[in-house]
């Protein structure tokens, strides 16, 4: 028997945790900064990588980064 493939079985993704994914806890405390540096252009990729690794893999963190670059988007457009 095969491992199953976390990008085609999506209970296996979710049962699969990626090394550098910091968690919810680090994730949050740090999403204000992630998105204030993705706003103005720099590679947040490179500098967060267990920020990326979590917000790809955590639904509801996710959610709350769409809703909080949303927010800083409308901001900066006033």
């Amino acid at each position: 028997m095969t491992a199953p493939n976390p990008d085609q079985d999506p209970l296996a993704r979710f049962l699969t945790t990626d090394p550098a994914d910091v968690g919810c806890g680090e994730a949050l405390a740090l999403l204000d900064v992630y998105v204030d540096r993705l706003l103005d252009g720099e590679d947040v990729d490179a500098r967060y990588p267990g920020i990326v690794a979590h917000l790809r893999d955590c639904g509801p963190c996710a959610e709350d980064f769409d809703g909080l670059l949303a927010s800083a988007r409308a901001d900066r457009e006033r």
